[in-house]
């Protein structure tokens, strides 16, 4: 990274700092104007990826409060929180539950042709879980704004640390942690997901079955296998009875995170 002065950098201890600033802004400026550079001197890969898409990080002075903000693409960098929203659409059928499954476009910078939730996106700067929910089932799903107010349901969330692969693009090995706020929504069989931007190539209506035999395959992007398993266990399709390790795939699913969340 090419730190300018605006850092203090402790290289025994691994260790960097943004020095303090007398307005947010200026140590906003600083933060964007160090990402910036790295960019142009074409330093990461992951920066390839710039999204022009604000995370928020939160301090642990004012935990409630959004001290800066970051490009999405240089978060992994610095191993912030990040926060996203997801969606499982599922309909109710005389053989059992059925899901909505998209598949990625191969374009996608990240995790390109892999199997996702139905609806997901990151949250960004500002913006409302909810309301982010309701923004992506419409450009992704074409799913009208009056069946998503009035069917979904917010049903917590999911927290983990997750270790980016080559299929994340960029570099590899980078910590990222994260947290997913997870919605359900049941609709009926006339409702049917169509793809409305670019980021999705076709949608499947899956058995559990075939969901399973997805996942142990590894065909899902990892934090959507991490959601669909906090629906299986809310929805009772997987119980302490069915797997010995049901107690420890629960806290895994809610890790506590190493920095201020909200």
């Amino acid at each position: 990274m090419p730190w300018s002065g605006a850092w203090e950098v402790d290289y025994n201890h691994r260790c960097v700092t943004l020095k303090a600033f007398e307005t947010r802004e200026s140590q906003q400026e600083a933060l964007r104007m160090t990402l910036e550079d790295a960019r142009t001197r074409d330093v990461f890969q992951v920066l390839r990826g710039w999204r022009n898409e604000m995370y928020p990080i939160f301090g642990h002075n004012k935990p409630d409060e959004t001290t800066v903000s970051m490009e999405r693409a240089g978060s992994a960098l610095f191993g912030i929180n990040t926060y996203g929203v997801h969606m499982t659409a599922y309909v109710r059928t005389v053989d059992g539950i059925k899901i909505w499954v998209p598949r990625r476009a191969k374009s996608k910078q990240t995790y390109g042709g892999i199997l996702d939730n139905t609806v997901a996106g990151g949250l960004a700067t500002g913006e409302q879980p909810f309301e982010c929910i309701v923004r992506e089932a419409a450009e992704e799903a074409s799913f009208p704004e009056a069946l998503i107010r009035s069917n979904t349901k917010p049903c917590g969330t999911v927290s983990y640390v997750h270790i980016r692969d080559e299929r994340a693009g960029g570099e590899t090995g980078l910590i990222q942690p994260e947290c997913q706020y997870i919605y359900d929504m049941e609709v009926g069989s006339d409702v049917i997901p169509k793809p409305c931007d670019n980021e999705v190539e076709d949608f499947y209506l899956w058995t559990i079955d075939e969901v399973q035999k997805a996942l142990a395959e590894g065909q899902f992007k990892p934090n959507c296998a991490v959601v669909l398993l906090d629906f299986f266990i809310r929805h009772g399709i997987l119980t302490a009875e069915d797997d010995p390790a049901y107690a420890e795939i629960v806290s895994r699913l809610h890790r506590i995170l190493p920095f201020p969340t909200s």
